[in-house]
C-alpha cells in the first residue's frame, strides 16, 4: 500500500532527490546530481553496491568518463578489450567474425572487462566523495505520496521514511516500485532472460595464450547457435586478469517447466569444442544467475510521473541485439539527473515539468537504438530455427564445399543447394530473410 505523507509521522531525512538501486544507473545519477549541488541518497538493498550483481561483462569508457573521466585510472577494472568475436555453433563446429584493434587497447579505450561487484562498489565511494548518501542494507518497502505525487520512499529500517523532491527508480530488473508508481503493469516473463555465469580461474599466461591476446589486453565473445538448445538466447566469455567469465542468457518464458536447465545449458556451452579447450584445466571460482531485461522498447514502462522517474534496467534500456547495458545505464541515470537539476530551478517536478527527461532520452542514443532494433527480439522468439536450423544448415554446407574428395566444385554446389533445399525450402527461406531485414530496417 503506497503511503500518504498525512497518515504518518513526519520523516528523519529529506534529500532533493532519492535514488533507489545501486547499480550504474543509480549511482550514474547519484555522481550527476552530487556534482550539480543537490543532496541526493542511494538505497540499496545489498551489503554494498555491486553486492547483489556478480556479473562480469564489459563497461564502456566513453559514457563511464562522462561520470567519472578517466575512471581507468583508479578503478578496479579488469582488462581493456581488444578484441570482439561473434561464433555461431552446431555441436561440434562454429563459424567465426572477429575484429580486432590496438587502438582499443589504449587511451582513451572502448571498452574493459569488470566484475560488477567490485566495479560498483567503487563506483559508490566516488559518488560518497562527491556528496551523495549511500544507505546499505536497506530495502524500500514503499513509495510516499503527496497527493498524486510520489514525494519519498518507506525503507524497511526503523524510522525509515525519507522524502525527497524526486525518486529515481534504478532497482534493476523486474522493478516492483515501478508498479507502485503506476507506470507499469509488471514484467513478463518473455521480456526477462535468465542468464547464468561462472567465473573459471586460469593463470594469465594462458589466458593471453589461448585467446591470442597481447599483454593484458582482453577480448569478448558471444556466441549463438545450438548452444542454447532451441531457446533463443547466447553464450558469453570474456576475459579477466587472471579468470574466465562464462555464461549463457535465455529467454526466463523458455525455461519454464525445464527444471535445471539453466545449469545444464552452461555445461552443455562450456562442452561445446572450440569452447572446451578455451578453458580447458579453469577451476570455477564462483556460479550465479540474474535476472537481464530483455523487452527494449517494446518493454518500457512510462519513464516519468510526478515526482518520479525510472531509469536502466528497471526501464528495460538493454540493447540485447549487441549485449549492451552498462552504458543504457549510466547514460540514463545521468539524464534522469540532469532532468531533476532543471526542474529544481523551476521549483517544481511534477510530470510536465519531469517530462524533459523523455525528450532528452529521444535525443540520445538509447531511444534510437531501442527503436532500431524493436522488433529483433520477437522475430527470433517466433523464428526458433535460427539458432538450430540455419547453423546446421550453413555448416553441412561449408564442410562439404571444403572437403576434399572425386566431387568436382561444381557437383559440390549442386550437392550443397540439394542439401539446402531439402532442409528449408526457398520460399520459406526469403521469407525469413525478408523479416530479418525487416527487424533491423
Amino acid at each position: 500500500m503506497t503511503l500518504p505523507l498525512g497518515d504518518r509521522q513526519p520523516a528523519k531525512g529529506r534529500f532533493d532527490a532519492i535514488v533507489v538501486g545501486g547499480g550504474p544507473a543509480g549511482l550514474s545519477a547519484a555522481c550527476t546530481l552530487a556534482d550539480g549541488g543537490s543532496r541526493v541518497c542511494v538505497i540499496e538493498r545489498g551489503d554494498w553496491p555491486g553486492s547483489k550483481n556478480m556479473m562480469g561483462g564489459l563497461i564502456f569508457a566513453q559514457p563511464t568518463s562522462k561520470v567519472v573521466p578517466e575512471f581507468w585510472k583508479r578503478g578496479p577494472v579488469e582488462r581493456p578489450v581488444t578484441r570482439r568475436e561473434l561464433w555461431i555453433t552446431t555441436g561440434d563446429a562454429a563459424f567465426k567474425g572477429a575484429y580486432e584493434s590496438t587502438d582499443f587497447g589504449v587511451e582513451p579505450y572502448n571498452a574493459f572487462t569488470v566484475f560488477r561487484s567490485r566495479f560498483d562498489k567503487w563506483l559508490a565511494g566516488e559518488a560518497r566523495a562527491k556528496g551523495a548518501v549511500i544507505l546499505t542494507e536497506t530495502l524500500v518497502e514503499d513509495l510516499l505520496w503527496d497527493g498524486e505525487r510520489v514525494a519519498g520512499v518507506r525503507t524497511g529500517r526503523s524510522e525509515g521514511d525519507l522524502e525527497a523532491d524526486v525518486v529515481i527508480i534504478a532497482e534493476g530488473a523486474n522493478s516492483f516500485l515501478t508498479e507502485k508508481a503506476g507506470l507499469c503493469q509488471g514484467a513478463e516473463s518473455g521480456s526477462l532472460a535468465l542468464a547464468v555465469k561462472e567465473v573459471l580461474a586460469l593463470p594469465k599466461e594462458k589466458i593471453e595464450d589461448r585467446f591470442s591476446l597481447e599483454d593484458g589486453a582482453g577480448a569478448a565473445y558471444e556466441i549463438i547457435g545450438e548452444i542454447t538448445d532451441g531457446i533463443p538466447g547466447t553464450g558469453f566469455i570474456y576475459t579477466n586478469k587472471d579468470t574466465v567469465s562464462i555464461g549463457v542468457g535465455v529467454i526466463l518464458k523458455d525455461m519454464v517447466n525445464r527444471a535445471g536447465a539453466a545449469y545444464n545449458l552452461l555445461e552443455r556451452f562450456k562442452a561445446q569444442p572450440q569452447v572446451r579447450r578455451l578453458i580447458a584445466g579453469a577451476s570455477p571460482r564462483e556460479y550465479t544467475a540474474h535476472l537481464i531485461p530483455e523487452g527494449g522498447y517494446r518493454g518500457m514502462p512510462r519513464l516519468y510521473g510526478d515526482g518520479v522517474l525510472v531509469a536502466g534496467d528497471a526501464a528495460s534500456m538493454v540493447n540485447a541485439v549487441f549485449t549492451e547495458g552498462a552504458n543504457l545505464a549510466l547514460l540514463s541515470g545521468r539524464i534522469a539527473a540532469q532532468t531533476v537539476l532543471r526542474a529544481s530551478e523551476f521549483g517544481t517536478f511534477g510530470c510536465e515539468t519531469l517530462s524533459y527527461y523523455g525528450g532528452l532520452l529521444e535525443d540520445s542514443l538509447i531511444m534510437k537504438d531501442l527503436k532500431q532494433y524493436k522488433n529483433v527480439m520477437p522475430l527470433l522468439s517466433s523464428h526458433l530455427h535460427f539458432f538450430g536450423l540455419y547453423p546446421e544448415i550453413a555448416s553441412a554446407a561449408v564442410k562439404e564445399f571444403l572437403t576434399v574428395d572425386s566431387l568436382s566444385k561444381a557437383d559440390k554446389h549442386k550437392l550443397i543447394m540439394k542439401l539446402v533445399r531439402s532442409q528449408r525450402p526457398s520460399r520459406k527461406m526469403i521469407k525469413d530473410l525478408y523479416e530479418a531485414w525487416r527487424a533491423i530496417s
